[in-house]
This record gives C-alpha cells, sequence and structure tokens, in this order.
C-alpha cells in the first residue's frame, strides 16, 4: 500500500520562500515543510566522486556563490559553497535523511543529463537503503529508474512525465524519450510504481489509464494556482505544490 505518498501535500523543493530567507532545496525549506506537516520534494545532482548532492540545477550559480557544472566538484567541495543571501550550504543526500528522519513523505527526483551515466541512481540506492522512513525516488529519465528497479529493488520509484515542449532539461533527451514522456512511453521497462505528471498538461489520457486502470497513484507538479489546485484534486491523488500553503 502506498496511502503515505498521498497522505498530504508535498511541497516542491521544500517549503521555500527567497523572500524570506528559505532557499529552494536547503535545510532550512525542509524544517519549513516538517514544521507544516507537509511532504517534501527535494532534486538530486550528481558529484564529481559520486555523491548524491541536494540541488535543482546541474551548474553553479543561480541561487549559489560560484560558477561551473556541478558534476566538475566533489561534493567536499559542493558542501562549501554558499547559497547567496544564506548561511545554507549544500546538503548531501545523507545530511537530508538525517535531517528528515522518517518524519515526513520524502521524494527524491534524480537529474540527468540523459547520457547513460548510472552513478546517481547508484548512489541514491545506496544512501536510501539505510533510510527508515516513507521515501521514493523519481526522475524523467528511465534509465535511472531502470538502474534503481536492478540494483535496489525494494524501493518504491516513479516516473516523472510531461508533454514535451521546448524546454533545455528536456531538449538533453533523446528525441523518443523527447516525444515519448507525454504517453509515458518512458515508464514501459522500468515498472514504476507511481506517477509524476505535470498539471498543466491534466487531464491526460496516458496518466489517467495508469491511474485509473493500472492502479498507480497519480501526483501532480508544480502546482502554484488556484485553477492549477482545481485541476490537480479532480485529476490526481495528491499535489506537490509550491508558491503557498494548502
Amino acid at each position: 500500500m502506498l496511502d503515505w505518498l498521498t497522505a498530504r501535500p508535498i511541497a516542491h523543493r521544500g517549503l521555500h520562500d527567497a523572500a524570506n530567507g528559505l532557499i529552494e532545496n536547503t535545510a532550512r525549506a525542509v524544517r519549513a515543510a516538517m514544521a507544516a506537516d507537509y511532504g517534501i520534494e527535494v532534486d538530486v545532482q550528481v558529484s564529481a566522486d559520486g555523491e548524491a548532492m541536494v540541488h535543482h540545477d546541474d551548474i553553479l550559480g543561480r541561487l549559489t556563490e560560484g560558477r561551473g557544472r556541478l558534476d566538475a566538484f566533489t561534493a567536499a567541495a559542493l558542501k562549501r559553497v554558499a547559497f547567496r543571501g544564506s548561511d545554507e550550504h549544500m546538503m548531501t543526500l545523507g545530511e537530508l535523511c538525517d535531517l528528515v528522519g522518517g518524519r515526513v513523505t520524502m521524494l527524491v527526483e534524480l537529474k540527468s543529463r540523459f547520457d547513460g551515466d548510472s552513478r546517481l541512481a547508484v548512489r541514491v540506492g545506496e544512501t536510501l537503503a539505510a533510510y527508515r522512513g516513507p521515501v521514493a525516488p523519481m526522475s524523467f529519465d528511465p534509465r535511472q529508474l531502470d538502474c534503481l528497479r536492478q540494483k535496489s529493488p525494494g524501493l518504491v520509484r516513479g516516473i516523472v512525465a510531461a508533454k514535451y515542449r521546448p524546454h533545455p532539461y528536456w531538449d538533453l533527451m533523446p528525441a523518443w524519450m523527447r516525444h515519448g514522456m507525454g504517453y509515458l512511453l518512458t515508464a514501459l521497462t522500468v515498472q514504476p510504481q507511481f506517477v509524476a505528471y505535470a498539471v498543466a498538461d491534466l487531464p491526460a489520457l496516458a496518466p489517467l489509464v495508469a491511474r485509473h486502470v493500472f492502479g498507480l497513484p497519480l501526483l501532480t507538479w508544480a502546482v502554484r494556482t488556484d485553477v492549477e489546485r482545481r485541476t490537480a484534486a479532480r485529476w490526481a491523488d495528491q499535489m506537490i505544490f509550491e508558491g503557498f500553503r494548502p
């Protein structure tokens, strides 16, 4: 049973609010989500030495000091990188697990350059194997999920998807993946246990078939407006939200 996955709304990148010093994917945003009893969604990127780092972008500079591709730096170096306007520093996934301690549901999105690099999936699997709490890795990249399926079959895993439109991240995908993800063709070989689908693209046939025919919980992201909130309530089992408190 995956009731824990949909029991509470899930704060996208933590309950972040930059104007009040709560930066996305930082410990303070995670603590704010826990204090409000929300689930937490975070992103992880791979470091040069194969560690899973809690950060959305694959390059430094949008929120942090420094410049360059994140995967060019070791975990030790990345932990010293400061977030601008904050005293926060980047966490490893293991440090995040210690912080959350099983108190709320945690979704971990594995980012990818869609180049077949499996180091992040391996490290996420290793880290979460020792975690005692409700947690589920997920990814747009089916190869990441296939690695998790083979090496960490006990973990609940989900496919993230949307209808394709030009986007710097999605344009890294091979053509079949870009144009197939909206139809959940990316899910066919990896046996996900849930779907996380873009709220802007609901309703859509593929996620609704996954939900109603195959019984997979359907999460939707990232819910930011009243209209999107109503869409989530009508078509999905739970929302991944930001910018307000449900």
